[in-house]
């Protein structure tokens, strides 16, 4: 395992850790799961780019391949300077537990370009997606492995992955990834869904806790795609939002933000300028520790991994944690948080609306036949709340956290289809 991290911020040691004693619980044999502890595959490459000035750089990719019991890996592109081969493994182990926790027709897969977008033109990053894309072209397609966006990614980049995964095929291939823009094949509602699941998740926790959502004081950390739209949800249902942050800065409102105000700025900026630029009467300006440790009901970690930590955990006051981003919380966290009596909404449950609505995209592109917005979210809810509903149902069967619980539902039905496949035998 690389030593660039210590175990706990390790996400791929964490992801292992929080396997086991799921499996432990579900009373199986290590030969029945080894083969989720390690991926099928894992991928790195080189990645020359010529860049404006003439000059030539060369960036690192991945692509790793967890599991396929289930279906075609599924899983986003990431493009961030933090980019490394365990942060990889971690998010594609945590993508296939997604898709069986939500119990759609996938495996798990991911995949990260190392580098800084941000200092980037246009030119050099579409030079860049596409020679990526051809570097892992041998191993994707709609039949065995279906990128998407991540944290750096849009549907810009998906259209150009497909048009270059097409040009090394010879035929347009839609269903190469999801993620697309809504003219080029993508769905309606994919934006949102990742968000919407959230807002979802928080309701469906909130019901089960006999608590209304009204007046409810929520903290959002990482106001990007996910948080903006799930920061805007749950303020339609009548959610206070009282705390907000993204990579350059923090904000703090004890009577609540003007969210369509705000969604307003970050729109303006898309989402790139600080907001320490944002002032607004009865507004505080707080960091991301501040923001982790603020007074609220909930609070939904939407930026990147390893952000409530042992270090921190102790400072957190509220009730529910409702995971936005991927591994927001390490393992040591989880049990301070645990021991405060606050609840996780973990993260292979909360955010998984992306890849459930990837999957109707998927599905739209193979029939050529495209759904309305209302249908899309309509069966996003009705399959968020059935999942949700599993784990619920079984933490309290089996006494365990909701996180525990949602790992059981998730390997449950991976190990049932290797039994019946009778593959890895």
């Amino acid at each position: 395992m690389s030593n660039e991290y210590n175990n706990e911020y390790n996400p791929y040691e964490n992801m292992l850790k929080v396997l086991e004693s799921s499996a432990k619980e579900l009373g199986l044999n290590e030969s029945d799961y080894i083969a989720l502890k390690y991926p099928e595959r894992e991928l790195k490459v080189s990645i020359p780019i010529k860049m404006d000035n003439g000059d030539v750089q060369v960036f690192e990719g991945y692509r790793v391949q967890h599991s396929s019991v289930r279906g075609p890996f599924k899983g986003g592109i990431r493009f961030h300077p933090d980019a490394n081969m365990d942060e990889v493994k971690a998010l594609a182990a945590w993508m296939s537990f997604k898709c069986a926790v939500v119990n759609v027709p996938f495996g798990g897969g991911k995949g990260g370009v190392k580098v800084n977008p941000q200092l980037l033109s246009k030119g050099e990053l579409e030079r860049l997606t596409r020679k990526f894309t051809s570097a892992i072209g041998p191993i994707i397609g709609p039949e065995t492995d279906i990128p998407a966006p991540d944290v750096n990614t849009n549907g810009e980049v998906m259209a150009w992955i497909t048009d270059a995964y097409s040009e090394l095929k010879g035929y347009t291939s839609l269903g190469v990834v999801t993620g697309k823009p809504v003219e080029f094949g993508g769905s309606l509602g994919r934006n949102e869904a990742t968000g919407r699941g959230v807002m979802l998740s928080t309701r469906e926790i909130a019901k089960r806790l006999d608590m209304s959502l009204k007046g409810l004081k929520v903290a959002v950390q990482g106001v990007g795609n996910v948080g903006s739209i799930a920061m805007k949800l749950l303020h339609e249902e009548g959610c206070k939002i009282v705390a907000i942050s993204n990579e350059f800065g923090g904000l703090y409102c004890a009577e609540g933000f003007k969210v369509d105000e705000v969604c307003e700025f970050l729109k303006k900026t898309n989402g790139r300028e600080s907001l320490d630029n944002y002032e607004v009467s009865g507004v505080v300006h707080i960091s991301n520790e501040e923001l982790l440790a603020c007074e609220c009901d909930i609070l939904i970690p939407a930026a990147l991994e390893n952000q409530i930590t042992s270090e921190n955990a102790d400072k957190v006051k509220a009730k529910i944690v409702v995971e936005g981003a991927n591994g927001p919380l390490t393992v040591g966290a989880d049990n301070i948080l645990a021991e405060k009596g606050i609840i996780v909404v973990p993260d292979i449950l909360a955010n998984a609306g992306g890849v459930v609505v990837s999957y109707f995209e998927y599905v739209q592109n193979l029939q050529l036949y495209y759904w309305q917005e209302d249908e899309v979210n309509a069966k996003l809810e009705e399959i968020m709340k059935r999942a949700f509903s599993d784990v619920w149902d079984l933490s309290k069967k089996k006494n365990v956290s909701l996180r525990t619980s949602a790992y059981m539902v998730a390997v449950d039905r991976i190990v049932k289809v290797k039994e019946l496949r009778g593959v890895y035998a």
